[in-house]
């Protein structure tokens, strides 16, 4: 396979232990652009990359997220971006696999799906939980299965990058590139790759309670312009369970005690009227959504046959 237009881009912080393997195994694959994205490392990431034939360049802000928007954009000259970890969780037998869909115009974004080929002590039963939990919120807010969101080995066409909206400066970027995806519909290939764990000396920047908190708010968040039927509707639905609930315990208080709760019943009459709007308002913000992207649709295909 010809990688003349393929940039490898390696966000890094403090991967001393692991970067210098991971750039030589690529080099040695036949990639002649290894894009090592450093985050201010303290632990000589950035010269051992460099030593073993890196291109490498200094973030100006910190977190994955801003790496990759900066790298990308900034330093990336290339037509195609083959992006992972510097952890050497990622082989790069799977290279071709992953590039094989844009090279052969199959595709212009390709996921590789860790839970193919998962090694033992790769990820722990905790991480793996949390991570099918994320899939399935992601599958049935955003209507597509990409069966591994938040999986680092990405390759993409720089275009279809620069298409998307993304904010986020740390883990979440994965996140939001798969709803950027399903949300502009970017055609998009899920591939089996091997998963390994971490080389022993190897500390991982992860922090699994507060990232996955991170990564479910920013799934609810971008639901607003991509569901938001499910985005408000949830938010209606609560709002009006919760009046209906402070209404029930009102009535049982006045009929069994006779003592009334004027504050709480205005709660619950507010609770109730808030929820029932939200909901309507998912209802039109979602018609309004569907024949937006009708009307998107129709215009590309009458500019598509003039």
């Amino acid at each position: 396979m010809d990688y003349d237009d393929v940039c490898v881009l390696v966000p890094t912080y403090n991967e001393a232990e692991t970067i210098g393997q991971v750039v030589e195994d690529f080099r040695d694959a036949g990639f002649d652009d290894v894009l090592v994205v450093d985050g201010g490392s303290g632990d000589d990431t950035d010269e051992i990359a460099e030593a073993h034939g890196a291109r490498v360049v200094y973030q100006s802000g910190s977190g994955k997220g801003q790496a990759v928007r900066e790298g990308v954009e900034k330093y990336v000259d290339r037509e195609y971006v083959l992006m992972l970890d510097g952890d050497a969780t990622y082989r790069v037998e799977d290279a071709d696999a992953m590039l094989r869909p844009l090279l052969e115009g199959d595709a212009e974004h390709v996921i590789g799906d860790r839970f193919a080929d998962m090694r033992e002590g790769a990820m722990t039963r905790f991480n793996q939980i949390g991570n099918r939990i994320i899939n399935r919120g992601f599958a049935t807010v955003h209507g597509e299965d990409f069966q591994d969101i938040l999986s680092g080995y990405r390759a993409f066409t720089r275009e279809s990058f620069l298409k998307m909206t993304l904010t986020s400066d740390g883990f979440g970027i994965e996140t939001e590139m798969a709803v950027e995806c399903a949300k502009r519909k970017i055609p998009t290939t899920v591939v089996p790759i091997t998963y390994l764990p971490r080389p022993s000396g190897s500390d991982t920047n992860l922090r699994p309670v507060r990232d996955g908190g991170i990564i479910f708010l920013e799934l609810y968040r971008r639901a607003k312009t991509n569901n938001p039927l499910f985005y408000f509707g949830s938010l209606g639905v609560i709002s009006s369970l919760t009046g209906f609930l402070v209404a029930v315990y009102v009535a049982v208080e006045w009929i069994t005690r006779n003592i009334s709760h004027e504050v709480l019943a205005v709660v619950a009459a507010f609770g109730i009227i808030v929820g029932v709007q939200l909901l309507m308002f998912g209802v039109l913000a979602d018609l309004i959504l569907t024949l937006h992207r009708d009307t998107l649709r129709k215009i590309e295909e009458e500019t598509g046959t003039e």
